[in-house]
């Protein structure tokens, strides 16, 4: 059964995974929108990450901003209880982040990231 989490309570739980981001890290998210949608339209996605990372940035001026989207259902639906989608929040949050990067999907999961 999924966890029951409102939205607001959700979105707010992806605040705190950004505020626990050293700042070293949060200082360089620039140009990029944080989404909570409730699920991919056509695939079974945690997160998503959509932009140029920063490691593929040379003439970016103009560009629009990346956007990071995390689904909601999808968490909700694997998790075992609140405690349990807040981890699932961070860790998706930081997969995510790790894209905007440029840190590959394999890297991310011997980080322990996905």
């Amino acid at each position: 059964m999924p966890v029951d989490m409102t939205e607001a309570d959700f979105e707010n739980a992806v605040g705190d995974a950004l505020d626990t981001l050293p700042h070293e890290l949060a200082r360089h998210m620039d140009n990029v929108v944080i989404l909570v949608e409730d699920q991919h339209p056509t695939e079974d996605l945690l997160g998503l990450y959509e932009g140029i990372a920063l490691t593929e940035r040379y003439e970016y001026s103009g560009h629009l901003p990346d956007v990071i989207t995390i689904y909601r259902l999808p968490i909700l639906d694997m998790s075992e209880d609140l405690e349990d989608a807040k981890r699932e929040i961070a860790i998706t949050v930081a997969h995510e982040i790790g894209h905007h990067f440029g840190i590959d999907d394999e890297r991310l999961h011997q980080l322990g990231f996905g």
